[in-house]
């Protein structure tokens, strides 16, 4: 097809993205393909992924370690935003997305290439992500989907792999679809496409089924500096070992599993399984955080925010002026949002028991029902005469 000359392709090891390399050259005229593979701390050993794309037919294979920039970037701007999809997913996988696309552009810039590639289907989110965030990032790429347009089913690409020389995969292929980072895992297929099957405990990693968790609860303090968590227990640590030291800490109590029917920005609903212990419990520790330190009127117009927000996200919109926008909002926000949220962790269930912050706006001296009460109750009176002024001339004029 002659679409491009020189391209870099995303690059997982799998069996898509390999069969990618020798089917761009073969099938579409490209000269030269170059990998490159984002470590974002899905724990896989990528030496040999990196020897995978050689032998496949890369000129080059690039490995570029961004779990830093994850986490600072990506991660904790969503934190600060509260952000769940549908009230409930963190974003993990979709979070990546953005971040890779620009180190895909940027090898892109580095390298010479007039296009870049990636192993995404046709039914997924990712492809949008992909394509919008790269062409956010540099209109003039173009972007080349094999796995979108090649119309063979997995057997047939293993085969169409093996006759290029790309060894098939080793071990029988695991009916489920495993996606993971430093955020936690996304599972899809096999027996959970039918939403009825109780999903098996063996498809859990992160997290310990309940009854193998320990009999007794487990204090936990995570402090938090303008809206980015800093420390746990009053020790301080870097971003990296923060998220990985909570997915450890509150995956061994079973807390992090999401089980849902999920809305796909492609029109379909799909059935989706995520375990991500960390984000789970810091959003929720986070939110809690605002609503001592925050105003009722930003912390209640910030939900609507928060929703757009985490919309945008999902959708792939990451680069995008209402993204930026946004984000000077809720960045704005922040400036107060510093204190510890004290949580205990058991059996499955991660319940905030406490918080404090010098910049707390909750005053004993008028919350009180004690002798040391402060409020003003006669002023009470004239208040909700005033208040229910516009209710009680409709209810007469509608007698």
């Amino acid at each position: 097809m002659g679409r491009a000359k020189k391209v870099v392709l995303a690059y997982s090891g799998g069996v898509d993205t390999s069969v990618c390399i020798p089917y761009l050259k073969q099938e579409w005229g490209v000269e030269e393909v170059i990998t490159l593979a984002a470590d974002l701390g899905q724990g896989d050993e990528l030496e040999p992924v990196r020897e995978k794309a050689l032998k496949s037919g890369a000129s080059e294979s690039l490995v570029a370690d961004v779990k830093d920039i994850f986490i600072k970037d990506y991660a904790f701007p969503a934190i600060q935003a509260n952000a769940l999809y549908e009230n409930r997913y963190p974003l993990g996988t979709a979070l990546a997305r953005p971040l890779i696309a620009k180190i895909l552009v940027e090898a892109a810039a580095k390298y010479g290439a007039d296009a870049i590639a990636h192993g995404c289907t046709g039914k997924g989110n990712d492809q949008v992500r992909f394509d919008v965030s790269c062409t956010a990032l540099n209109p003039n790429l173009k972007i080349l989907a094999p796995a979108r347009e090649w119309g063979m089913s997995r057997e047939e690409t293993i085969a169409y792999g093996e006759r290029c020389g790309i060894p098939a995969p080793v071990k029988k292929s695991s009916p489920f679809s495993i996606d993971k980072n430093l955020l936690g895992r996304s599972i899809e297929a096999g027996t959970l496409e039918d939403p009825a099957n109780e999903p098996p405990e063996e498809i859990y990693e992160m997290t310990k089924a309940i009854a193998d968790t320990p009999n007794e609860p487990e204090y936990l303090e995570i402090g938090f500096q303008k809206g980015l968590p800093t420390t746990i227990n009053g020790t301080s640590k870097n971003p990296v070992e923060l998220i990985e030291q909570l997915n450890q800490i509150v995956g061994n109590h079973g807390i992090g599993r999401i089980d849902m029917i999920e809305n796909r920005l492609v029109g379909i609903k799909s059935r989706e399984i995520y375990e991500s212990p960390a984000m789970v419990v810091l959003i929720n520790a986070h939110r809690d955080l605002e609503s001592l330190t925050l105003t009722a009127d930003v912390s209640q117009y910030k939900r609507g925010i928060e929703e757009t927000y985490t919309k945008l996200v999902y959708n792939g919109l990451w680069y995008s002026p209402l993204k930026a926008a946004l984000d000077a909002f809720i960045q704005q926000t922040q400036e107060r949002v510093s204190g510890v949220v004290r949580l205990k962790l058991f059996k499955g269930n991660a319940t905030i028991v406490g918080r404090w912050s010098d910049n707390s706006l909750y005053t004993p001296d008028l919350a009180t029902y004690g002798a040391e009460d402060q409020f003003d109750h006669k002023a009470a009176e004239g208040f909700i005469y005033v208040w229910g002024l516009p209710t009680r001339i409709w209810a007469q004029s509608n007698k």
